[in-house]
């Protein structure tokens, strides 16, 4: 007499990698301490049907049409707003604002007349209503589930049938057929494609919320992320008022776009132009301070950045870089010392972008250069004029991307003078009453900057 037996085995909580016996380190993404023990469940598969192949050009035309969020800046990561059948990730930090966006992103798809469902497994009702109630964000479409099973949330949701459903979060759920704790690799992955199958085939929208590891990486699975259509990274600093919605992946627009919110106590308040908002306490003709014309996805935001030059005491200086790479800061230190002849040996050096933001375009480069210089020197830059431009290890200024709406962001804001590249310079294609100066070399740079 056969007897099916389910076996143990260790499956690794960060790749999904699986051992028959415990390892103390994972082999495969070599992390220490994540293989934890669950049970081998064989499940039987039957093959019910068969999708036949079909000539590119009979397949369904792939101009869906979009549901307005009515939320411009969601709408902006979005890609115009949500498609059917979608699946969109949210990810972010404890405490940054996930589960508030969300109430917000379901009164206002219900304000439209539409139905939607909000299914949490980390909260009671009780707590939901009282927070929506706080966020005046309760409408007459909304409906609210609190459940850990995906087999009951697709059997509701199929039975409902609403324009949107929101898991709040895809961490907390269950899938009967699979033997380990809520959270675990196996469970995320198995849950995640069951809500993923469900909404295309019923064509239904559907947005999860999902937690993030120490590293800021979303928990689970990296096959999670393939899986959905879109990712959005909520970010920010919870000392600043100001949340960053960053698109990472989006099958139906770009990626890199960002949509900008307030936290303030009726909840996340959208801000639909940043650069008034994080250039408004900019100190004017201060050493150390420059603007800089930065450029996420296609939408270009003015940020101030800052620069502190001053002798240190100790053995060794110290590099601090918040809201930029660090490691960027010393490449750029040392091109200022070898090109540019000024000494920064013997000080400690903070870079600071103003407001929480954070930047990784090479463009960053020239605003860093003219605000470490103005710092060193104790010499103000015109509080009219911006800077962008990327700068090589020779000295050299490189071109950027994009130089026409950074030219046309700057002179909306009343900068009179705009440094960029030299290469840029040629090839504007417009350039309006700001002056444009194309600067080729460091020492061109200083020099058109401080005489």
């Amino acid at each position: 007499m056969n007897k099916q037996k389910n076996k143990t085995i260790y499956v690794c909580q960060q790749c999904g990698y699986k051992s028959r016996k415990w390892l103390g380190r994972c082999t495969d993404c070599g992390e220490w301490d994540s293989l934890v023990e669950e049970l081998e469940m064989k499940v039987g598969t039957a093959l019910t049907s068969v999708n036949k192949p079909v000539p590119l050009h009979l397949a369904p035309d792939g101009d869906e049409e979009r549901t307005s969020t009515g939320m411009a800046e969601l709408d902006r990561v979005l890609g115009g707003g949500i498609v059917p059948g979608s699946v969109t990730l949210i990810g972010g930090e404890p405490g940054i604002g996930k589960s508030t966006l969300l109430l917000h992103l379901l009164a206002e798809f219900a304000e439209q007349g539409k139905t939607v469902l909000y299914v949490s497994g980390e909260e009671s009702a009780r707590q939901i209503k009282l927070r929506a109630k706080r966020l005046e964000a309760i409408q007459p479409g909304e409906f609210l589930a609190t459940e850990n099973a995906v087999e009951k949330i697709i059997a509701m949701t199929r039975e409902m049938r609403p324009d949107l459903l929101a898991v709040d979060s895809i961490q907390t759920l269950t899938c009967a057929e699979i033997a380990s704790a809520p959270g675990s690799v196996t469970q995320v992955r198995e849950s995640a494609y069951r809500l993923l199958e469900m909404a295309k085939s019923d064509d239904v929208p559907v947005v999860m919320v999902g937690h993030v590891t120490k590293e800021g990486a979303i928990a689970g699975p990296k096959v999670l992320e393939h899986m959905v259509d879109t990712v959005l990274y909520f970010e920010g600093d919870r000392s600043h008022a100001f949340r960053i919605l960053r698109t990472v992946k989006n099958r139906f627009g770009s990626t890199n776009e960002i949509g900008v919110f307030e936290m303030k106590q009726e909840g996340l308040v959208q801000v639909s132009n940043p650069s008034e908002i994080f250039l408004a306490e900019r100190p004017l003709d201060e050493p150390g301070s420059v603007v800089l014309p930065s450029v996420e996805g296609s939408r270009p935001i003015l940020v101030e950045v800052q620069a502190l030059v001053s002798p240190t005491n100790l053995g060794t200086a110290r590099r601090t870089a918040i809201g930029a790479d660090q490691q960027r800061l010393s490449l750029l230190c040392a091109v200022l010392e070898k090109k540019g002849g000024m000494d920064l040996y013997g000080h400690d050096i903070f870079l600071n972008i103003a407001g929480g933001m954070r930047i990784d375009e090479p463009a960053l480069d020239l605003g860093v250069i003219c605000a470490l210089a103005s710092s060193l020197l104790e010499r103000s830059i015109p509080s009219t004029t911006v800077v962008c431009g990327e700068v090589g290890l020779a000295g050299e200024v490189r071109a950027v991307g994009q130089v026409d709406i950074r030219v046309r962001e700057a002179e909306r804001l009343g900068f009179t003078r705009f440094i960029m590249p030299r290469s840029n310079r040629e090839r504007l294609s417009r350039q309006g009453e700001i002056e444009c100066i194309g600067v080729a070399s460091l020492s061109e740079l200083l020099e058109v900057v401080f005489g």
